[in-house]
């Protein structure tokens, strides 16, 4: 009997987001603090912070922009899921006023 070949499957394009961040009026340091704890969980779930812009959030601008890659969309969810960082929502509702996360796709 002769064994059929699989057929070839499109490769999985990575997951591409943007999250734009806004600090609780004077938690700006807060919200980078606790930014520089959960960011340190990204790579354990084979993902990458591409860029991390940290600005002032004067004129309504965000404090910080992400850009990430993450391998497939259960890397994110494993990384969203992380007990680490869910254990932090408390403080991340203290010091983080709103989050803006959209795909994007980096050139």
């Amino acid at each position: 009997m002769m064994q059929r070949m699989s057929e070839p499957t499109e490769p999985r394009r990575p997951i591409e987001l943007c999250c734009l961040l806004r600090a609780r009026p004077g938690l700006e340091a807060e919200m980078t603090a606790y930014e520089d704890r959960v960011l340190a969980l990204v790579p354990e779930h084979g993902g990458e912070l591409l860029s991390r812009a940290i600005g002032d959030g004067a004129d309504g601008h965000p404090h910080e922009v992400h850009t990430y890659r993450f391998p497939l969309q259960a890397s994110l969810d494993a990384y969203l899921a992380d007990p680490r960082r869910t254990a932090l929502t408390a403080e991340r509702d203290r010091v983080v006023e709103s989050t803006v996360l959209f795909p994007v796709r980096i050139a």
